[in-house]
């Protein structure tokens, strides 16, 4: 434990802060944990001059060691990547360009996106588990033997699931595993527990093949997820939702059957479509710059927004908060574009709500309903993918309307041509309880604010130079008296 002052005159402010010394891998260990010679063959083979090491920051104390390895066994130049700009899941592609990086090897935890732009390899943390007891677990889980069970788990735990599903294969003739596949991925490949005479039908969803027996569908299994709480299940509970799902946690060895009320986040989601129906001016935040395609769905929700009679502005402001949002209070609503993973934000601390693509489009493309089918990756959403729906013909001239659920107004999604390049900032009323919808733009709403920020008044300044500030906390500076 450390104690933090604020001042050195007085103790104005005392806390306690928790400071958790990390270990680092013996360097006997390195090559086991992080493939280091399987790291250096993808290198080799490849001809990469320059290596760009994509790190989280828990393993970050390690990554010194791994590139002085890779740098004296392959002589290539290897950069260390940290405090990625977006989620440390997905391949920060912008910054290995920055330093001219040849390749990406990504390492830890991994939402497995799609990425275009590098080479790519994947190194996953092999986080220990104990086999006996997530069997022993399953058992008591899952006492009909004859149950058909998919097991999906965390990409930490890959290398304990093919001895994992041997042991359960003996038991359980109906269980079958998910199969990393990732687009350009070049890493170990882990086989799959199946029998030679069965029909399969192999699907990838998440960078996961899910081979399912002929006639099968996703919904005819259980679901045992190996792993801890977090974005990883919550994506699958949430696209698999008529499932049922359990779940084994290797840091506690404990197993549970998942209790989360499915239902009931749908039925948040669902108030937040009505939020989106409601808004006017609508915020595309960027909350990735690798997963592949971020650019056409950017494009996509831009003119189905307009084509709903809103007005939309595009942000890139990297890892989101709450005091980031808050400066753009003339936004109505905001749609996340991130992985499939970091897609559902909890948004209940925002100032403002946030959406994903998928809710976005059911808000405002007519032709597309809510149901009880939910969509993570917005990959499918584009033409082509298998979730794609194209608007309605002639959605721009229409003129329907709908009562909001949140107001009890009549909405109408009619884009008005004659307003839609106004500077008016006034709403224009049809009568007591229909609206047109408001077309007025953000700089229409910053012109009414009484501050704007800060001025550059070019030329009006005068040049100083500098001089020593204050010091101590604002409400005790050091050289302020008693």
């Amino acid at each position: 434990m450390a104690d933090a002052f604020s001042s050195s005159s007085e103790n104005v402010i005392q806390r306690q802060v928790d400071v958790q010394e990390t270990r680092r891998t013996p360097l006997e260990e390195l090559d086991e944990f992080y493939q280091i010679q399987k790291t250096c063959e993808f290198v080799c083979q490849n001809h990469f001059s320059k290596v760009a090491l994509q790190f989280p920051d828990e393993l970050l104390h390690d990554s010194t060691a791994i590139a002085a390895e890779i740098e004296r066994i392959t002589q290539a130049k290897v950069f260390i990547l940290g405090d990625t700009s977006y989620g440390s899941c997905c391949v920060d592609e912008v910054a290995a360009e920055h330093v001219g990086a040849d390749c990406i090897v990504h390492y830890g935890r991994a939402c497995l996106s799609p990425s275009k732009r590098l080479p790519l390899m994947y190194v996953f943390e092999k986080a220990s588990i104990d086999l006996d007891k997530c069997k022993s677990a399953f058992g008591e889980l899952y006492p009909d033997t004859q149950a058909r069970i998919l097991i999906l788990y965390d990409v930490r735990y890959t290398h304990a699931i093919e001895n994992l599903v041997g042991q359960l294969c003996e038991d359980y003739p109906n269980v079958v595993s998910s199969q990393l596949v990732v687009e350009g991925e070049q890493c170990y490949s882990h086989g799959q527990s199946k029998k030679e005479d069965d029909e399969e039908q192999p699907r990838i969803h998440f960078g996961r093949q899910l081979s399912l027996k002929s006639g099968l569908s996703v919904e005819d299994y259980n679901m045992f997820y190996i792993g801890q709480d977090g974005p990883t299940l919550r994506n699958f509970m949430m696209t698999w939702n008529r499932c049922s799902f359990s779940s084994f946690d290797p840091v506690t060895s404990t197993g549970r059957m998942e209790s989360v009320s499915v239902t009931r986040a749908l039925m948040k989601r669902f108030y937040a479509i009505e939020r989106a129906k409601d808004a006017n001016v609508v915020g595309i935040l960027v909350g990735t710059l690798g997963v592949a395609d971020y650019l056409v769905i950017i494009q996509q929700l831009k003119e189905t927004i307009r084509n709903a009679g809103k007005k939309s502005y595009v942000f890139a402001m990297g890892k989101l908060n709450v005091p980031k949002l808050a400066n753009f209070l003339e936004i109505d609503i905001f749609v996340l574009i991130s992985c499939p993973e970091n897609s559902l934000l909890d948004s209940s601390e925002f100032y403002r709500p946030v959406v994903t693509p998928f809710e976005m489009e059911v808000a405002c493309n007519r032709s597309r309903e809510w149901s009880s089918e939910y969509i993570t990756d917005f990959r499918h959403l584009l033409p082509g993918g298998q979730n794609y729906v194209p608007p309605p013909e002639g959605q721009e001239d229409g003129d329907d309307t709908d009562v909001s659920l949140i107001t009890g107004a009549l909405r109408s999604n009619k884009l008005d041509r004659n307003h839609e390049f106004s500077h008016s900032s006034s709403l224009v009323l049809r009568n007591q309880t229909l609206t047109v919808a408001n077309t007025n733009s953000a700089a229409s709403f910053l012109a009414t604010r009484s501050w704007r920020g800060l001025e550059q008044k070019l030329g009006e300044t005068p040049v100083e130079k500098a001089v020593e500030g204050r010091r101590g906390i604002a409400i005790a500076y050091e050289e302020e008296g008693g």
